[in-house]
């Protein structure tokens, strides 16, 4: 019983919002600019009869495939797609419930597009005047309980730090600063000195050779004395 009355307010909202969206779209002052409506036209044939062909094969399908689907014939229907159980009969008593259980759910919904067409069609200040009275519970589920807000302070914020910290500090820092990155700034200071050496001035160079050539006669005379 508790899941029927789910599912008869189900029914009534289910009506309401269907028809407040019918109503907002389609009647009353259009919100669009002035432009924008000139260019509004119905859809053409090629579009509509498409449709119209789906429309009618929807309702006689459901006309015709009912006893196979959800009939006496669902069984053989379905087949080993879904599981009878032996003593399941909640299928076929679904089609002995009392008057009012099967009329219940479409008063209801006459009841939700009665109520839609009054909010937004006769009496149009009635929401306003409804989320006024109601502010704080009005709030809380326009916000749709604040999952969304909850939801990115608990888990979307700290992931999103958890992979700052691991990109900066461990891949940037650590896996490129002493990797490739290391490696390639360090190989491009080391070229960036070595070639100030090679100024192109022949004093330079032959200052460097008289260098040259000073170290290794005094590596010789070093020899030469560790001989002696």
């Amino acid at each position: 019983m508790y899941a029927f009355w789910l599912g008869i307010a189900a029914a009534v909202m289910t009506a309401f919002y269907s028809w407040r969206l019918l109503f907002m779209t389609f009647h009353g002052k259009p919100r669009a600019d002035h432009e924008t409506m000139h260019h509004v036209h119905e859809s053409p044939w090629v579009m509509l009869v498409p449709l119209l062909v789906l429309a009618v094969g929807a309702v006689l399908a459901g006309i015709i495939f009912a006893p196979y689907f959800v009939g006496e014939h669902m069984e053989a229907f379905w087949g080993e797609a879904l599981f009878f159980a032996p003593d399941n009969h909640v299928p076929h008593e679904a089609h002995e419930v009392p008057t009012w259980v099967a009329l219940l759910p479409l008063i209801m919904g006459i009841i939700g597009i009665a109520f839609a067409f009054y909010a937004y069609m006769k009496s149009k200040d009635l929401p306003a005047r409804i989320a006024k009275a109601f502010g704080p519970i009005y709030t809380f589920v326009y916000n749709k309980w604040f999952f969304d807000e909850l939801f990115d302070a608990t888990l979307v914020r700290p992931a999103k730090a958890l992979g700052r910290i691991l990109w900066k500090g461990g891949d940037g820092a650590i896996i490129d600063g002493l990797g490739p990155d290391g490696i390639s700034k360090l190989t491009v200071k080391l070229a960036g000195r070595a070639s100030r050496l090679q100024t192109g001035y022949v004093y330079h160079y032959a200052f460097a050779m008289m260098v040259g050539v000073v170290a290794l006669v005094t590596w010789y005379w070093y020899q030469y004395a560790l001989r002696g």
